[in-house]
């Protein structure tokens, strides 16, 4: 049987937990496939990986075991006890596979919540670089694994301040070498994976993978990559309704959004310099599609009491025929896990067939998952999903008729 390695990055975060919960539990035929793009009638004409062959493993800096988050998790709503209970057993044995990573240069919030010693408290950025990849190694080894797709779900982190530095694969390495602890986290862990030939989702509005000079490492090494920052919620309904704005030319003088949330990824987002990147994200899909947009701001705010729900409220003021002024205000409302979940079991199925396909580099036909897709300056919805379409019609076997 062919399996297929998943190693997520903030293996024991609510994303990861819920991610993991959901495909043991459709394994098991507890759950349904919904939410799951994959599982739409025209993307069964791929042949990708099923999620009962997903093997999971991870890294974390926190100790809270799977089960209890999951359990914590339940008790807030999603997913159901009766879920929760029927996967237990999958996620002690999958609890076994988180090892101890790496939080160098994620800001302060993601330290305070560090409850174990990450990997950079004792070892030169070179050596954490190389217990990732014999992590990732030994992983592979010990499930006989057809193949490993690395996701970074981990907390946000700041905006790298010079990311031109690493412009090349060479200035990439010589940083890792010299212990540059500028380098963050997540750019440690794309490079583990890209340069030992592991497809890598940036799931987060990290740095991740955008480096030059790992971009330059994934054409080299021959592997596929892409992100970044999911878009699940309010930035989605964005990305399908502002093009509305723009095809009956009605002048948007003013778009504001506001989020709140709870859980850990909303306290990180509470610091201003964790939220820098996750703003810019969301806010550059309305610039790109309504670049006369008059006033353009989204807001993130912690908010405990929400647990893992969001809150999105937004307020469009807009300009029409004979110079007629009018608003439309829209609330989002959903699930932060639930709604992100899905969209990793998509991923690892897309990037696991383009790996089986040797397609380097970017993928652009995932735009449609990210807010800030890397190599793709399109972000009306319809038009990223007629990108995934376009994919699938190359890819997919010709029907012989009789």
């Amino acid at each position: 049987m062919t399996q297929t390695g998943v190693w997520l990055i903030g293996a024991r975060g609510n994303v990861a937990t819920t991610t993991m919960v959901g495909a043991c539990a459709l394994a098991r035929d507890e759950i349904d496939t919904t939410g799951l793009v994959t599982a739409r009638d025209q993307y069964s004409r791929l042949a990708l990986p099923a999620v009962d062959e997903f093997v999971f493993g991870g890294h974390d800096v926190r100790e809270t075991g799977l089960l209890e988050t999951a359990q914590r998790l339940s008790a807030n709503g999603v997913p159901d006890p009766a879920t929760v209970d029927a996967v237990a057993d999958d996620l002690r044995r999958i609890d076994d596979r988180v090892e101890t990573g790496t939080a160098v240069n994620c800001g302060t919030a993601v330290d305070d919540l560090t409850d174990e010693e990450p990997l950079e408290a004792q070892l030169a950025i070179g050596d954490v670089v190389d217990r990732i990849r014999a992590d990732y190694a030994s992983f592979e080894q010990d499930h006989d694994l057809t193949r490993m797709v690395v996701v970074n779900v981990a907390s946000t982190e700041p905006p790298l301040e010079d990311p031109d530095r690493y412009e090349t694969r060479e200035a990439v390495e010589r940083a890792i070498d010299d212990d540059d602890r500028d380098l963050p986290a997540s750019a440690l862990y794309a490079y583990a994976a890209l340069v030992d030939g592991h497809p890598y989702v940036n799931f987060t509005p990290s740095t991740g993978s955008a480096l030059g000079g790992l971009r330059e490492l994934a054409r080299e090494q021959n592997v596929p990559h892409m992100g970044r920052d999911a878009k699940t919620g309010e930035t989605l309904v964005k990305s399908a309704l502002a093009p509305m704005f723009g095809g009956r030319n009605l002048h948007v003088q003013s778009w504001e959004g506001h989020n709140i949330l709870g859980n850990a990824d909303g306290k990180v987002l509470e610091d201003d310099h964790n939220k820098a990147g996750k703003l810019e994200s969301k806010g550059g899909v309305l610039s790109s599609i309504l670049p006369d947009i008059g006033h353009n701001r989204v807001r993130i705010d912690y908010t405990p009491s929400l647990n893992d729900w969001k809150t999105a409220w937004d307020y469009i003021h807009f300009e029409g025929f004979l110079n007629t002024e009018m608003t439309m205000q829209f609330t989002w409302e959903g699930s932060d896990s639930a709604l992100a979940a899905p969209l990793v079991l998509d991923l690892v199925r897309l990037l696991a067939h383009a790996d089986e396909h040797d397609e380097a580099g970017l993928q652009p036909q995932l735009a449609s998952f990210f807010k800030a897709p890397l190599g793709v300056d399109e972000h009306d919805l319809s038009r990223q999903f007629e990108l995934l379409d376009e994919y699938v019609e190359r890819h997919a076997p010709e029907v012989v008729l009789g």
